[in-house]
């Protein structure tokens, strides 16, 4: 009997020690799925936020989403603001999601979801809202800069949140700019020059503006001027054969560039005008000579022009003899360099110094050895007079 009772003792005591830890867990359970869950949200401007507020255990309690400035958004399925942009989702005891259509940077701030148990629970939201920067714009580029001219180029973008980054490409190649940032508001404008001093070489290069911004994500926004650089001309004369040949067809190229391009060009021989019309033709930047001969050989000049100055070269033409010692007829060997005049000469020297330098010695040498010999013969000749001045002893 004594047993019994014992062992029912010891039931009790065990089923009350199990029924009060699961009153604990229940009660603990309770208590963490009765506070409300959210998360922050970053959109970009012109976009839809959809704000969700979550339980995971409800006992029937209402959810309730405010604004920054504390105004009741959405009650449960019951919307409170005029708004149309903001929109019911979904609305249970579990959950409560609304959409904000069309953000602006204005709806940006912390958001707050309530559940009203007592006391009432709370936790805080905030959406972020990215401004999306306009397309950039390049001033300074108003007419044409001439060569040795400064010329300042700025790019230009607004409405952008966080502050865009500018940067700056000389046709692939990147180019370091001073970067500008001023708030407007919520949003910022931003700016960044290149100073230049232009050359004949910045005519044609393309100067791009690339804007970057995580609300562009991997297409920026770009914009791209070409420079245009006037310059005077440069002037150089090209012939088509190295020995010029009586009887070849023979032309000049002037090769003249310049911006703005010189057109015509002006060909000259001899300070006058070409002589012979009808075989020297000007096509062009080129003057040809269907036949060659003699009266050809002479100076021809070209000479180009633009507004910004003149420029000139000339060109030295003598006509050889058809069958001239060390040339040829054969087309190709007309091609081949002539000899280097200039190395040919420079031997020439060289041996005709070393000669001189041999003479000069030599005289020397000689004119040395002369002296030595009436030395000798003067020295004889005294040495004999005294030996006949010597008086004679007789035996």
């Amino acid at each position: 009997m004594m047993l019994h009772q014992h062992l029912l003792f010891v039931l009790y005591s065990f089923s009350g020690i199990v029924i009060k830890e699961a009153a604990t867990k229940n009660k603990v359970k309770g208590s963490q799925a009765q506070f409300p869950i959210t998360q922050n949200v970053t959109v970009v401007e012109g976009s839809t936020a959809n704000m969700t507020c979550r339980v995971d255990y409800n006992d029937n309690t209402s959810l309730q989403w405010s604004n920054p400035a504390q105004q009741t958004l959405f009650f449960g399925d019951k919307k409170a603001l005029r708004d149309n942009r903001i929109e019911l989702v979904r609305a249970s005891w579990k959950e409560l999601t609304i959409s904000i259509s069309d953000v602006t940077l204005s709806d940006e701030g912390q958001y707050t979801c309530s559940l009203f148990t007592m006391p009432v629970k709370t936790t805080k939201a905030f959406l972020t809202v990215l401004g999306v920067p306009a397309k950039p714009e390049i001033t300074g580029l108003s007419r044409p800069a001439q060569e040795g001219e400064d010329v300042t180029l700025t790019c230009t973008t607004s409405g952008s949140k966080p502050a865009a980054d500018i940067r700056w490409f000389r046709n692939d190649k990147e180019v370091q700019g001073q970067k500008e940032v001023n708030a407007i508001g919520r949003s910022f404008s931003v700016r960044s020059t290149i100073q230049l001093k232009v050359d004949r070489t910045d005519d044609g290069a393309a100067y791009t503006c690339v804007v970057e911004h995580i609300a562009l994500g991997t297409l920026p926004h770009q914009v791209t001027e070409v420079l245009e650089v006037h310059y005077p001309p440069q002037v150089e004369i090209v012939r088509s054969v190295i020995v010029p040949q009586e009887g070849q067809y023979f032309k000049l190229e002037c090769v003249s560039k310049g911006n703005p391009l010189p057109e015509p060009v002006l060909w000259t021989k001899d300070g006058g005008e070409l002589p012979d019309v009808e075989r020297m033709i000007v096509e062009g930047r080129d003057l040809i000579i269907t036949t060659l001969n003699k009266t050809d050989n002479g100076t021809y000049r070209c000479e180009a022009s633009n507004n910004l100055g003149t420029n000139r070269d000339e060109f030295t033409l003598y006509v050889y003899a058809k069958d001239f010692p060390g040339t040829t007829t054969d087309p190709n060997a007309l091609m081949q360099p002539s000899p280097d005049h200039a190395l040919i000469g420079g031997v020439v020297a060289v041996v005709v110094f070393i000669t001189l330098c041999f003479i000069i010695v030599l005289g020397r040498y000689l004119a040395r050895h002369k002296d030595i010999t009436r030395e000798r013969q003067e020295m004889w000749f005294i040495s004999s007079r005294k030996t006949l001045a010597l008086p004679i002893i007789t035996l």
